[in-house]
């Protein structure tokens, strides 16, 4: 290693089985975010970045240069929300769903499951109200963590990683 390389994370070893949730805690700066990013396939090596691991995922290894492949199956929710400030909680989900739901699946299939996660993360009050942002009020930051966790379990993952899933969320 030379003195320009930076390593991040070093023997990193952990197991989730399915059906279970496992958290992983650490101090700031411990490199939880890191390492949700390696796992999501956020991140891939590049010249300026290499990844010296081994992920193995539903029993299969999976190369870092190929978790690209398997996205589709692996949901972030960021500790930033990324949402769309004038679009609001049911738009945000409709639009994830028609982006990355398989093609064969109709709108109503699309309602149908937005209106369900709707009303299992208790946003039926502000489903129609814009999300908002720095200029503009809309619903409250407990109300957008809750849209973006439906923004990625809308589309059914396997996996779901949540970076710091508890920072802006309200008492609801």
């Amino acid at each position: 290693k030379n003195k320009d390389e930076k390593e991040i994370l070093s023997s990193v070893w952990g197991e989730c089985n399915p059906g279970e949730t496992t958290a992983i805690l650490g101090p700031s700066g411990a490199g939880k975010t890191s390492l949700f990013n390696v796992i999501a396939g956020r991140v891939s090596p590049t010249a300026n970045l290499s990844i010296d691991a081994e992920i193995y995922i539903g029993g299969r290894i999976i190369s870092p240069k190929k978790l690209f492949k398997i996205r589709k199956q692996i949901a972030f929710v960021a500790q930033e929300d990324s949402l769309n400030e004038t679009s609001t909680p049911r738009e945000s989900m409709r639009f994830s769903a028609k982006l990355r739901l398989p093609r064969s699946t109709t709108d109503n299939e699309i309602d149908t499951l937005v209106n369900g996660f709707i009303k299992r993360l208790g946003l039926t009050s502000c489903a129609d109200t814009i999300v908002g942002g720095g200029f503009k009020k809309g619903i409250s930051g407990g109300e957008k963590k809750r849209t973006s966790v439906g923004v990625e379990l809308i589309v059914r993952p396997s996996i779901v990683l949540l970076d710091e899933p508890t920072s802006g969320l309200d008492a609801y």
